[in-house]
Order: structure tokens, then sequence, then C-alpha cells
């Protein structure tokens, strides 16, 4: 018993003698370490208005002249509220849960929403949004359309439904949101 002790003591005296540090230089304070990075000078910013297109202007969508739409103009992706308003499609609760694809102002982020109860409403939230949206705590079905609220429960967006996995409306600010799967 005591050769195999006397053994096992060797080998770890050995192993340990056989570490050895890897990284350059010793523990002292001359060791090298990178120079910090300078600041490079940022011009200022200025804000102004940019000056009306001249030239052929034909190219472009004529500029919206309030918020509301007349029937039977050509609607942008996302903009079907007013259509779906006044005959959207039935919502349950319980086909809104899960994950979802939203798509507002030019960029896309996912929303979750579950059955879970959180004040007057359903647990829900969102990843990687931008605006309002960042906000979302909750949810609820109200008629044909869906709410979407902020922590406190006050309402940031309101959808109707367009399609079979699809949702469209517009934020509180007048931005236009999409729910897809």
């Amino acid at each position: 018993m005591r050769v195999f002790h006397a053994a096992a003591g060797l080998a770890v005296v050995l192993a340990l003698t056989g570490c050895q540090r890897t990284s350059m230089g010793g523990f002292s304070s001359q060791d090298a370490s990178p120079a910090p990075i300078q600041a490079a000078p940022v011009p200022s910013v200025s804000s102004n208005q940019l000056p009306a297109p001249t030239g052929n202007t034909s190219q472009f969508p004529a500029a919206p002249t309030s918020g509301t739409m007349t029937p039977g103009t050509a609607q942008q992706p996302g903009t079907q509220v007013a259509a779906a308003a006044g005959g959207g499609l039935d919502v349950t609760k319980e086909s809104m849960v899960g994950n979802w694809r939203v798509s507002s102002a030019g960029s896309s982020c996912d929303m979750f929403l579950t059955l879970t109860n959180l004040g007057s409403g359903s647990r829900g939230g969102t990843r990687g949004c931008a605006g309002e949206l960042t906000t979302m705590g909750s949810w609820e079905v109200a008629g044909k359309q869906v709410v979407l609220k902020d922590r406190s429960g006050n309402a940031i967006a309101r959808l109707y439904k367009t399609a079979d996995a699809r949702f469209d409306g517009s934020t509180n600010g007048g931005q236009p949101v999409s729910l897809s799967r």
C-alpha cells in the first residue's frame, strides 16, 4: 500500500512540474499591453429639411394628404387597417398563441404571445423590435381586433386579421404593423 501511495505522490509531483505558463511575459509590471486607441474627431451633426424633388417626379407616389385611406385606393403592405376595421375576420385568443414575425417601420422582429394572465390581458413580448413595440408586455382580443399593450396596460397597437395567418394594423404613433407566421 505504501508503494502505491508513493507512486501516486510521485505522479502528482511530476505532473505539476510539467505544468508551465504559456503566456508571454512574467508577472512583472513591465508586461507589454496594447496602447489605448486614440479618439477620432467626429464632425458635428446638423438637421435640415430635404428639398423637394426636381425633374421627373412621375416615379414617386403622391404624398399622403391625411392619415385615412379612401376606399378603392391602392394600399401598401401592412396598411390594410381601414379595410379590415369594417370587415375584419374573426379572431380567437387561442389562435393567437405562439411565435409571430413582426414587420414594422421597415424592420422585422419576433413577438411571442401566451395565455398566461397579466392584468386585463395575456402575457406577451417582443425581441429585436424598435419603437413602440419594445414596450409590449401584454395583449388581448377585443371583438375582431387584437390589442397590443405596454407593461402598464396601455394600448400601443391595434391589429385586424386580414388573412389566415396574417394580421395588419398600426401603432398609436401611426406606424404600420404586420404579424405573420
